[in-house]
């Protein structure tokens, strides 16, 4: 079987095959996360407005808004619950950041990954059943058990990127893989819309497609996806050499250096743009569709389209400026690090200023809409910016350096949520205003802080050999010794 297998497959290149199921997964990873933003606003009894507030603070509803709302939600759980309830998938997503990213950078990262997407995703179909029987209780452990399966996906997929990337398609195999995330947030909130207005289960229905989603890529995964190259059953000898000369990656366990990990200063400013960029960002995903509800009144499949349209942006501006990267670096005319400072510069800047502009415009919907989506678009290039850094910093380490920066800020993704629920008990114009001035802090927080300290050089801890003495060579020399190697590596290092 295996050889008719590999008659059948060798032809297609495998780091390829590797690169659409990890963008799958992270489509699977952000549907099961992100449908709860959207559907809670028809779990729960639609929100009314005190009597008390300005009409000034108050969007007026029109026919175009509210046909069709299909709010019908039966859990009186007030603003303050909700916070709690978006918050708790975060509580246990900052658990296993950290272990996973160990754990993959020592076993490999395929069980790592297919394992945290599948418990995932049976919790998913099991959401409706424990609500039904345990209400708010049962909805918030069941959210901590998934972020506790979700925390090792990211990291892991860290960990195996650089195993699965040739010389100039590191860019593009970086980028396709990391953008499954902003492809399952789109997909998550539009398809959530569709599925609850068109569906007589309503919002049960949305659980089950997404977890039986989830289920499905994992047996794909198990079956056509592997830890690198070498142990491939499947991949050609041609492909497996042409990797083995191209990957920069250690070939055996060697300890995590962690004294150097948390006192070297790149890894600390990812870490500090990591939570200044994190803040918002759960802010818009987990809210938006609250705000779009609550706030602009939009029917439910309108609110599902709208809050998807910001991440479509997002993944165009994410693949754009890994191009533009790319090209830049090739052609040697900006350093890696300058191309990170320049795209963290972008993702921070121009959304902190269309979203702050948006809580101004008031009521005009389509001037509001427009100023969210080119916000929300434009944090795209922070993938080229930073979330791609750890890879930068350490290809042997990756998965545990980008699991430090995650776990930090996934700690805003407790903090954004429960903030909302508490600084916006009447849903109201100025209520929300305050929030995103407070995301507008986080932006500038997180911008100057990677522009001052950040990095895009290969540490001189990422050698599995710098224990024998080689750990006292200064840090410049390193970097001198870096910027002299082979093409090969800086196309391998380009995004």
């Amino acid at each position: 079987m295996l050889t008719s297998w590999k008659l059948c497959c060798a032809r297609i290149p495998q780091r390829w095959v590797f690169t659409v199921m990890g963008c799958l997964a992270g489509v699977n990873v952000c549907t099961m996360r992100i449908s709860l933003s959207l559907t809670i606003t028809q779990m729960v009894v639609s929100a009314k407005t005190s009597n008390s507030t300005s009409s000034d603070e108050i969007c007026p509803a029109s026919d175009s808004t509210t046909s069709g709302t299909g709010s019908g939600g039966s859990y009186e759980w007030d603003t303050y619950t909700q916070g709690v309830i978006l918050s708790s998938f975060y509580w246990g997503y900052v658990f296993t950041q950290i272990p996973g990213g160990m754990l993959a950078d020592k076993i490999g990262g395929k069980y790592v990954l297919g394992l945290g997407i599948l418990t995932s995703a049976i919790f998913t179909l099991l959401t409706p059943v424990v609500v039904e029987a345990f209400d708010s209780t049962g909805l918030i452990v069941l959210r901590f058990l998934m972020g506790l399966g979700e925390g090792t996906t990211i990291p892991a997929m860290a960990e195996l990127v650089p195993r699965w990337s040739a010389p100039g398609e590191e860019s593009i195999i970086g980028t396709v893989v990391t953008s499954g995330i902003l492809l399952g947030n789109m997909l998550g909130t539009a398809l959530s819309g569709v599925l609850i207005q068109n569906s007589s289960m309503g919002w049960p229905l949305v659980f089950y497609v997404f977890g039986a989603a989830g289920v499905l890529w994992f047996f794909a995964w198990v079956l056509l996806c592997y830890n690198n190259p070498d142990v491939h059953p499947f991949i050609t000898e041609s492909e497996k050499n042409f990797l083995r000369k191209a990957t920069n990656c250690k070939k055996e366990l060697v300890p995590t250096p962690w004294r150097h990990i948390l006192t070297s200063v790149p890894v600390w400013a990812m870490v500090g743009a990591g939570i200044g960029h994190g803040f918002s960002h759960f802010t818009m995903m987990t809210d938006l569709p609250l705000y779009m509800s609550n706030v602009l009144n939009f029917s439910i499949q309108s609110n599902g389209f709208l809050s998807a349209l910001p991440y479509l942006v997002m993944w165009i501006a994410s693949i754009a400026s890994s191009w533009v990267a790319d090209w830049f670096i090739k052609t040697r005319k900006m350093s890696i690090t300058n191309v990170r400072k320049f795209w963290t510069t972008v993702a921070s800047v121009l959304p902190a200023i269309f979203i702050i502009t948006a809580s101004y415009v008031g009521c005009n919907r389509v001037v509001v809409i427009v100023l969210f989506v080119l916000g929300t678009g434009f944090m795209g290039p922070y993938n080229t910016g930073v979330l791609i850094n750890s890879m930068d910093l350490s290809p042997n380490h990756s998965g545990t350096v980008m699991a430090i920066m995650l776990t930090t800020a996934s700690l805003t993704g407790i903090a954004a949520p429960y903030l909302v629920g508490v600084l916006t008990p009447n849903q109201t114009l100025s209520e929300w205003r305050v929030v995103f001035w407070i995301c507008f802090g986080f932006f500038l927080q997180s911008n100057i802080v990677f522009v001052i300290w950040g990095d895009g050089e290969i540490q001189y801890w990422n050698d599995p050999d710098f224990r024998l003495g080689l750990d006292k060579q200064p840090v410049t020399e390193q970097k001198v010794e870096n910027d002299t190697k082979s093409d090969v590596t800086v196309e391998l290092r380009s995004s």
